[in-house]
This record gives C-alpha cells, sequence and structure tokens, in this order.
C-alpha cells in the first residue's frame, strides 16, 4: 500500500494555475527545495491533512458540480513527491472527472520519462508545467510559470 497523500488546501475556482477557470489541489512534500520557492511550507509531506476517501468524493463532487471549469491542476510542493499514491489519486480523478489536467513539477520532462515509477503518471496529465524554480530567471511576465527555465508542455 502506498504512503498516504496529505492534501494541503484547493481552489475551487482560480485562473493563476493554468488555462482558464481551474480546480487546484495543492499536495504536501517536495525534495527540490528551490529558493525562493513560493510555497516552502508545502515541503514538508507532513503537512496538511491526509487525503481521505472522504476527501476524493468532496473534491470530485465539487469538480464535477462547476459546470464553468476548465480543468484541475496539481501543485504543491511537487504532486511527484509521493508517486505511487498520486498515481491513485490523479487516475481517479481523470477517470471520475474527464477533466484535462495541469500538473507542476520541479522535475523536467526528460527525468520523469526516464523514472519508470514517475513516467507511468504522464499519460493522466494533458500539460506539464516542468523545472525547478531558479530565483535567478524569475519574471513576473511569464504566463502560469515563475522562472524563465520552466517549460508548459501540452502533452495531449
Amino acid at each position: 500500500m502506498p504512503e498516504q497523500l496529505n492534501l494541503l488546501f484547493t481552489y475551487p475556482e482560480t485562473i493563476v494555475d493554468g488555462d482558464g477557470i481551474r480546480y487546484s489541489i495543492y499536495l504536501a512534500g517536495c525534495r527540490h527545495h528551490c529558493v525562493g520557492c513560493q510555497n516552502p511550507e508545502t515541503w514538508k509531506a507532513k503537512q496538511g491533512t491526509p487525503l481521505t476517501e472522504e476527501a476524493i468524493r468532496r473534491i470530485v463532487r465539487e469538480i464535477n458540480a462547476n459546470p464553468l471549469l476548465d480543468g484541475i491542476t496539481f501543485s504543491g510542493g511537487d504532486p511527484f513527491y509521493n508517486p505511487e499514491a498520486f498515481l491513485l489519486f490523479i487516475k481517479r480523478i481523470k477517470e471520475e472527472t474527464r477533466q484535462n489536467i495541469w500538473c507542476y513539477t520541479g522535475y523536467t520532462y526528460e527525468e520523469l520519462l526516464a523514472d519508470s515509477q514517475l513516467s507511468v503518471i504522464l499519460p493522466y496529465i494533458d500539460t506539464l508545467v516542468d523545472g525547478k524554480f531558479i530565483q535567478a530567471e524569475y519574471s513576473p511576465f511569464l504566463e502560469f510559470r515563475g522562472s524563465a527555465n520552466q517549460r508548459i508542455i501540452h502533452l495531449k
């Protein structure tokens, strides 16, 4: 059985975490510890609350009840921190909502592809925002990302 995911918070409607109006899910845990990170409080895997069956059902209900949503975004921390549990969660969210999914990660796309435990998650992601935040490459003018090294990769 995979280690439990911890949920930090959700934003039922946001326009800053990808195209359109999105339901954003922030998960706890990050190994990257980028200098200048906007969410350093998300690094600890035990932050937030355990992602229970009840919480998952609530999230699915909220998503399916909102006809204005253009999709779902996973962020954190780094959703790939706990890949076994994240795979089960993202697969279920994709199957039960049929929504477009964006995912932010500190890993590069190439790193994800090279790791068999991480790459199995990619088929459930429509758009990946990859790469560590690099403070020296920060720009407030970049759409949906913090530093110029980060890429928006449309996987589907």
